[in-house]
């Protein structure tokens, strides 16, 4: 199970939530109130967690852990991504 409420952290935030048709700042939103229909979500590691493994860096490049769920087929996939960062311009100077 799964619980959320908004955080306002000023009045304007609150007065953005009203202007967008939210009555009850106070209210906590289940699960099916936060994602409902067909949900699809992914995430990565960044750092070692008991879900997954954070990024792992080699020379040259780097290894990631991800997940991707699909609530309609109910899929659940993790990907094991190696990346050569030689051979991406934009990550040449971590290439080291």
């Amino acid at each position: 199970q799964m619980q959320g409420r908004l955080l306002f952290r000023n009045d304007d935030e609150r007065g953005r939530a009203h202007r967008l048709g939210i009555t009850d700042l106070d209210r906590k939103y289940k699960l099916h109130d936060l994602a409902s229909g067909d949900v699809m979500f992914a995430a990565t590691g960044v750092t070692n967690g008991t879900m997954l493994r954070g990024v792992r860096r080699f020379p040259g490049g780097a290894s990631t852990h991800s997940v991707v769920m699909r609530s309609k087929s109910g899929t659940v996939r993790y990907v094991e991504a190696r990346h050569d960062f030689t051979r991406k311009q934009s990550f040449a100077p971590f290439a080291r």
